[in-house]
């Protein structure tokens, strides 16, 4: 038993020598640990003997005072600060530690006192500054250590030197004007704009943005041989969407400091991205006609310009022949003058796209892209796209052999990743409108671990599909009519394509598959452009079949037709609301929920406030191809004084709300109008 104990307690012994011999790093997380727990004394104890191995390390003993604090040891505390202050005079934080323990104890107007000592007694050194003003701010002392930075600057002589912090400090306050106004202050000496772009994007309200964009109206006055400010103002309408405030900035900028191109270029592909076409097609054409072929934009400047006028034509249900032949002719002159070569290679990948899909001329992509087979220098995997686009090409053609040759040749050049994933896709395909359905099944089962998510999720679709039919009818012909109308529908046959999904259902009427022929139906309208047709295809899906699986997609693609091309947002809201209600399970009930609550939330919030006797909501009419749809609405506030007060107490929580929720999907622009007289 004795020889047992002895064990026990050399154990002891070895584990509080162990604790005692920790690494500084080690002690400070586990008194950290302590303090966070509520263990004070552990944590005091092991902060002392930090700060006693390390006197020069101020932070463990502020660390150590806290934990002093929070055990209401104050008298301790008070002879431990009062004795660092005796040994170093000249720190003046020590004088913040001391006041903070007075305020602890109640005693405002001495810790006041202290609090001033410290800042009159400031000295010169930049690290004494930021020290203080630190100390000021880990204590949530915001004004005395804006105060501290502001003195700072003075008796260092040396300007602007806090801008930062002082920006920082002021973003703490919520006091915008100057917390802008120093950021502005700090770009003057930084290299480039981005930093303080990065700053404002995270610290900025929708709301911010017209007092930013006035100081920087100022700046641009006072300061014109600085880029930055003009940089920034052009971030801003970047920032709110407004691309052509954001041209012009970038043109005059452009002008100014002659950049070749570069921003306008840069700022038409953002907005060719955000599908602002009119804009992205001004700012190309900029480039093109103002520096021609002395600026290396020039080759993608003009294929941004086919891009755009490419997706501006064939992204509106309007348009006709005419405006097909006439972008045919400026491909054909792009081509003319730049040649057929390895340099505009893209562009004539795009060119076939057009013509296969909108033009019709399966020949002449055909033709385009064997010509650019023979092109030698291509990386790899471009060669590879432009395959698949051939092989997708001679099957709308007819010629299914030449596509499966195409896309197997890829298939093998490429085992691994998407490029290869999307032929063996294909050539799953291939199969299932041949009508050899179980070998497609098989290959959709496989890619159903695709890398791609797309290709993942169209290959579940098409086992699953596929599955079900084969599972549901003793013989394959229903299975292959409809997979020969879906080969015509590629290969734009439309009428052909109609016909075909019409016969299933006098052949075998009331069959599995009438959801899916009357969704197929709707893909064919929608390329033909027939919306009425359109809506009457997924309204029978949804009245029909509204177990059936098709029966969300056409809830959703129904809804964002009424909301995008049929500006009629109120059926568009009704439908949203439906879908995520009936179809919580929807991959599609989240989109359809954001979609309802934009449409629904925010102008009962604002009623709701009292301030407002009524509204109206109207849509603008215009290029709403162009541009996006656009709403107006109007409040009838009684008087000014009522609209103060919303401005005032409401305004600033709902606005954000609504810009948290929708800030990359919409524009807004408030403006204060006075009812001079009714009718």
């Amino acid at each position: 038993m004795s020889y047992y104990l002895k064990l026990m307690l050399l154990a002891f012994c070895f584990v509080a020598l162990v604790q005692y011999d920790l690494p500084a790093q080690q002690k400070h997380r586990l008194a950290n640990e302590y303090y966070n727990s509520g263990e004070y004394e552990k944590a005091a104890q092991l902060y002392e003997d930090l700060y006693r191995e390390n006197p020069s390390n101020k932070t463990y003993f502020n660390l150590y005072i806290q934990c002093l604090i929070d055990l209401r040891d104050y008298d301790n505390a008070a002879k431990i600060i009062q004795a660092e202050i005796k040994k170093t005079p000249s720190d003046v934080s020590l004088l913040v530690t001391y006041g903070n323990l007075l305020e602890r104890q109640g005693f405002q107007d001495k810790a006041n006192a202290e609090y001033r000592k410290a800042i009159d007694n400031l000295s010169p050194d930049p690290s004494s500054i930021s020290g203080l003003a630190n100390h000021f701010t880990n204590l949530a002392k915001y004004d005395l250590a804006i105060e501290t930075f502001r003195k700072g600057e003075k008796v260092a002589n040396i300007a602007n030197l806090f801008d930062y912090n002082l920006a920082d400090l002021y973003r703490r306050q919520g006091d915008t004007k100057n917390m802008i106004h120093y950021y502005l202050q700090a770009a003057e000496k930084e290299q480039s704009s981005i930093n303080i772009q990065t700053s404002l994007q995270r610290y900025l309200t929708e709301d911010d943005y017209p007092e930013l964009q006035r100081q920087l109206y100022q700046k641009i006055q006072d300061k014109t041989d600085i880029p930055h400010f003009g940089e920034l103002l052009q971030w801003t309408f970047t920032q709110k969407k407004e691309y052509g405030k954001a041209l012009r900035q970038a043109k005059a900028l452009d002008r100014q400091f002659e950049e070749n191109g570069s921003r306008v270029y840069s700022l038409a592909d953002v907005a060719y991205r955000d599908k602002d076409y009119v804009t992205a097609i001004d700012a190309y054409q900029y480039v093109v006609t103002t520096y021609g072929k002395s600026t290396s934009y020039y080759l993608e400047a003009k294929r941004g310009l086919l891009k755009s006028r490419k997706a501006k034509v064939t992204e509106n249900f309007n348009y006709s022949k005419e405006d097909l032949l006439a972008l045919k002719q400026e491909y054909n002159s792009f081509l003319d003058e730049m040649g057929r070569n390895t340099q505009t290679a893209p562009l004539m990948q795009e060119y076939a796209e057009y013509e296969a899909l909108y033009v019709n001329e399966l020949d002449t992509a055909i033709a385009i892209l064997e010509e650019l087979r023979q092109f030698g220098g291509q990386h790899p995997e471009f060669v590879a796209n432009v395959k698949l686009d051939l092989g997708d090409y001679y099957l709308m053609n007819g010629e299914r052999w030449e596509a499966s040759l195409l896309f197997s040749q890829v298939d093998k050049d490429f085992k691994e990743g998407q490029v290869g994933e999307y032929a063996r896709y294909r050539n799953a395909k291939l199969s299932y409108y041949a009508g050899d359905f179980k070998w497609a099944q098989e290959q959709f089962k496989i890619l159903k671990g695709a890398t791609s998510k797309l290709i993942s999720n169209d290959a579940i679709d098409m086992s699953v599909f596929i599955l079900d039919n084969l599972g549901m009818d003793t013989t394959e012909v229903t299975l292959q009519i409809f997979a020969a109308a879906e080969l015509l529908s590629f290969q734009n046959k439309y009428q052909e394509a109609l016909q075909k999904l019409d016969s299933i259902k006098i052949l075998f009427p009331e069959h599995s598959l009438e959801d899916d022929v009357l969704y197929e139906k709707a893909r064919i309208y929608r390329k033909l452009r027939m919306t009425d047709e359109m809506v009457k295809m997924y309204s029978q899906i949804i009245e029909k079949f509204a177990e059936e699986i098709r029966a969300d997609n056409a809830l959703y693609e129904l809804a964002e037709l009424y909301e995008t091309k049929l500006n009629n947002p109120e059926k568009a809201k009704e439908l949203y609301q439906k879908l995520f209600t009936d179809y919580s399970g929807s991959t599609f009930a989240i989109e359809a929920k954001k979609r309802y609550r934009k449409k629904s939330v925010h102008i009962p919030d604002v009623m709701a406030t009292g301030c407002f006797e009524s509204y109206k909501l109207t849509r603008i009419l215009g290029d709403d191809d162009d541009h996006g749809v656009g709403f107006a609405i109007q409040y009838v506030a009684k008087d000014m004084d009522t609209f103060r007060h919303y401005q005032d107490t409401f305004a600033p929580r709902l606005q954000a709300d609504h810009s948290s929720r929708y800030a990359d999907r919409y524009v807004a622009f408030r403006t204060l109008m006075a009812i001079e007289k009714e009718g």
